[in-house]
C-alpha cells in the first residue's frame, strides 16, 4: 500500500469497491493515492487547463499515475452547450463517487469558460466536417 492513500468514505455513501481493492493483493491501487487535496489540485489543474491539447496531457497523466480513464466526447445528440459532451470514467475499482463526478465537473466549467477547447473536441471528432 501507498504512504498516503484516500481516507475511505462513510459506510453506505459509496460504492466504489475501495475494500474488494484493498483486499485484493493483486489489485491496482493507484486509485488510492489520490487524497483529496490532490484531487482538489486536479479540478484546479484541469479548470486551467489553455486548450485541447493541455486538457489531454491531464487525461494522459490521469492514466498514467492512477491507473483511470476519462473519456471526453460530444454526445450522442446535438450539443448545444458543454452539457451536451459525455464525460465520463470507465469503470475502475476505487474510484470515489465523489471523484466521479467532481473531475467531470471540472472538465465543463473548463469547457464553458474556454469555449475554443469545445470546439476543438467537435472538430476532433469530425462534427464540423473536413477542414479544406
Amino acid at each position: 500500500m501507498p504512504a498516503a492513500i484516500r481516507t475511505p468514505c462513510p459506510p453506505g455513501a459509496c460504492v466504489c469497491g475501495r475494500d474488494a481493492l484493498e483486499d485484493d493483493p493483486f489489485a491496482d491501487c493507484r486509485i488510492l493515492m489520490l487524497t483529496r487535496d490532490e484531487e482538489r489540485r486536479l479540478v484546479e489543474r484541469i479548470e486551467r487547463a489553455c486548450d485541447y491539447a493541455d486538457l489531454q496531457k491531464v487525461c494522459a497523466r490521469m492514466q498514467a499515475q492512477l491507473g483511470v480513464v476519462l473519456r471526453i466526447a460530444p454526445g450522442p445528440n446535438e450539443v448545444r452547450t458543454v452539457l451536451g459532451f459525455d464525460i465520463a470514467f470507465d469503470p475502475h475499482p476505487g474510484l470515489c463517487r465523489k471523484t466521479q463526478q467532481a473531475i467531470p465537473a471540472a472538465v465543463r466549467r473548463c469547457l464553458s469558460d474556454k469555449p475554443a477547447i469545445a470546439y476543438e473536441i467537435l472538430d476532433t471528432h469530425s462534427l464540423f466536417g473536413p477542414t479544406s
